[in-house]
């Protein structure tokens, strides 16, 4: 345990930061499932929009890195060119 009045700031800091981010990770996956079960193409394109804008969302929080969230919108993108 840290003795030094910042570091106990830090490690209170740290904590809900990983918490906050932790909670939005959990939502991008849960938001992803829901857009790879989807059937209805309309939907499934409505859907898409929404998943953007979370991963979007994300990497201004600072919770991903832009490339990471690229790679995974790109991957989702294939979902609907090849009609899974």
């Amino acid at each position: 345990m840290a003795n030094i009045k910042s570091a106990k700031k830090r490690i209170k800091q740290n904590q809900k930061r990983r918490l906050r981010n932790k909670s939005y990770k959990s939502f991008l996956r849960t938001i992803t499932k829901k857009y790879l079960r989807e059937n209805d193409p309309e939907k499934k394109k409505d859907l898409l929009k929404e998943v953007y804008s979370a991963y979007d969302k994300a990497v201004s929080k600072g919770i991903l890195h832009k490339n990471t969230a690229s790679r995974k919108k790109s991957k989702l993108t294939k979902h609907i060119s090849l009609g899974g």
